[in-house]
């Protein structure tokens, strides 16, 4: 399987390789900025080049990049709107110099100007950046419904993507909002996958984000857990590892873990291959 964790950047991207494999890990997902700031570290040519030889040494082919969670492309303020998409197109532009295919990004809350609204912001914004030079997948992540928070249903990011003009939309399902989200994958994984495959087509998953939950079914909260100690359960995640579909996919934890207990998540997911 290609698994790996959420991982720091700041000593060097080709750095970043090795200690992932340290772990165990084959893959893993980094904030191009501060997830919580607009700040991002300038790249050398060095760094670049020395990555991009690491990276196809050792066969990291699905490195994931986050966007920072400050973005919000359907905010009812127009200065956050239009500072969100130039962070957005900053982004764009670094992970195209480092090679990376994978752009993860949640897709905003619409503030209580209605969903309609907070849509059409969202896929505004990406028709006015996105171009055909552009090669990653751009994966909208499935939220857990908090507040108001747009992605929530398969329905909602099915309207993203079906108006965004860029042919390489994607998604990225994270088992913990899923399930938050009122999608039984505990109980019901390939009905779950049958909806979605109807709604958006399989092919357009692109990521897994694999963690439990702290809270229960349908809550709307946004709450991880390690892996089999949440309302998930353990057989969810082996379930999800067996599947012919998923188990194809880069999966990354984001679960409250050391870099010493993502080693064992890892060794604890592949351990439940059948």
């Amino acid at each position: 399987m290609i698994i790996g964790f959420h991982m720091s950047t700041s000593k060097g991207f080709d750095k970043t390789i090795l200690e992932a494999k340290k772990y165990k890990a084959n893959t893993f997902q980094f904030f191009p900025r501060n997830p919580r700031g607009s700040k991002a570290r300038i790249l050398k040519d060095s760094e670049i080049d020395s990555f991009k030889q690491i990276a196809k040494e050792n066969n990291f082919n699905s490195i994931v990049c986050h966007g920072a969670y400050t973005m919000n492309l359907s905010s009812d303020k127009e200065d956050i709107r239009e500072k969100s998409t130039l962070l957005l197109r900053e982004d764009f532009d670094r992970i195209n110099k480092l090679g990376i295919n994978l752009y993860v990004f949640h897709p905003g809350s619409h503030v209580g100007q209605g969903e309609g609204k907070g849509l059409d912001y969202i896929i505004n914004s990406l028709n006015s950046i996105l171009n055909k030079d552009d090669k990653f997948n751009l994966c909208l992540e499935g939220m857990s419904g908090k507040g108001s928070e747009l992605g929530k249903s398969f329905e909602q990011l099915k309207f993203i993507i079906e108006n965004v003009d860029y042919k390489n939309m994607g998604v990225c399902l994270d088992t913990c909002h899923l399930y938050s989200a009122g999608y039984d994958i505990k109980n019901k994984l390939d009905s779950v996958l049958e909806e979605f495959d109807k709604l958006i087509g399989i092919n357009k998953l692109k990521i897994l984000h694999l963690n439990d939950s702290k809270t229960e079914f349908n809550s709307n909260k946004d709450r991880h857990e390690q892996i089999g100690k949440g309302s998930l359960g353990i057989k969810t995640f082996e379930n999800i590892v067996n599947n012919s579909i998923l188990n194809k996919l880069p999966m990354i934890l984001e679960t409250p873990c050391t870099n010493e207990e993502y080693m064992k998540e890892i060794e604890l997911l592949n351990s439940l291959r059948k």
